[in-house]
């Protein structure tokens, strides 16, 4: 009986669906970080995100916004020359909203990230660690500056129309403007490296709030304590361990601003070391942050 003869294997084939190389231009590290940056920003404001996730940072911004509107409107109103608050005070007035702000939305920037093991996909492209942590950094700046410079803005473009003095608004206008420089670039710093520590935004909001308000308090309880038995400009050091209290004195230091409560400085020395501070807890915090993301 004959064997029978296996059924012959069909030859391979190959099918074209239409895939092309790509030829196009290599964009490369700088517009991907920009893009990252971008994203982040967008992200800070809940844009391109729900609905959800846009009133907590939307209502926040017009929550700094509203009360320079009503300042603005009451010195239209009753005709007066000049603000009734100034530029610089009006942050410190605000800090808890701005404190609120930067502690739900570093988490946002950093955490989701570390939670959802996306780094890792950042990092198969051509950005470095350091890259992204430039454009993380960078927009959560951006977010803060937007958020505090703002209704600064909105109080000067309302002493134009109610033709206050052009050069004093002008003049305290740029006072304000570096204290939103100095609140953004520090309540980033370290709200950043806190957000990097946690997968859990939870965990990341309260840490962050923890640190701002709470340092705040002991500044406060420690101002007046000292303040009770000596009065002296020596109680103007317990803002060395308030980030608000620290850029308040400081931004009072280097423009020569009157003194109100808390806020002061004890010396010529003591506006250089609360300068030095912030510019040393920034940097401080910013390689801790290279230094975490190289280690992913």
């Amino acid at each position: 009986m004959s064997e029978p003869v296996p059924a012959a294997v069909p030859a391979d084939v190959i099918h074209d669906i239409g895939y092309r190389h790509y030829d196009g231009p290599r964009l490369g590290r700088r517009y991907a970080t920009r893009s990252l940056y971008t994203l982040t920003l967008r992200g800070s404001f809940g844009l391109g995100r729900s609905i959800r996730s846009k009133i907590l940072p939307m209502g926040l911004l017009a929550l700094m916004c509203v009360p320079a509107l009503i300042i603005v409107a009451v010195a239209v109103y009753v005709k007066s020359g000049k603000l009734p608050l100034e530029y610089e005070r009006y942050l410190t007035i605000m800090d808890f909203v701005i404190a609120v702000f930067v502690a739900s939305q570093a988490p946002v920037a950093l955490s989701r990230d570390l939670r959802f093991m996306t780094v890792p996909l950042y990092f198969s492209r051509p950005i470095t660690a350091g890259d992204y942590v430039l454009a993380k950094f960078g927009a959560m700046f951006s977010a803060m500056f937007l958020l505090t410079g703002l209704p600064l803005l909105i109080m000067w473009i309302g002493s134009l129309l109610a033709s206050m003095n052009f050069g004093y608004n002008l003049e305290h206008f740029g006072y304000g403007l570096v204290a939103a420089v100095l609140f953004s670039l520090l309540y980033s710093s370290l709200a950043l490296v806190i957000a990097a520590m946690t997968p859990r935004r939870g965990f990341g909001v309260a840490g962050i709030i923890m640190l701002l308000l709470i340092s705040s308090a002991i500044a406060s309880v420690v101002y007046f304590v000292i303040n009770r038995h000596d009065q002296s400009a020596a109680a103007y050091w317990s803002n060395a361990i308030s980030p608000p209290g620290m850029i308040d004195s400081a931004v009072t230091w280097m423009f020569k601003l009157p003194t109100t409560g808390a806020v002061g400085v004890p010396s010529d020395l003591g506006g250089f070391v609360f300068l030095g501070e912030i510019a040393a807890l920034s940097a401080a915090a910013y390689g801790l942050l290279v230094r975490r993301y190289r280690k992913i």
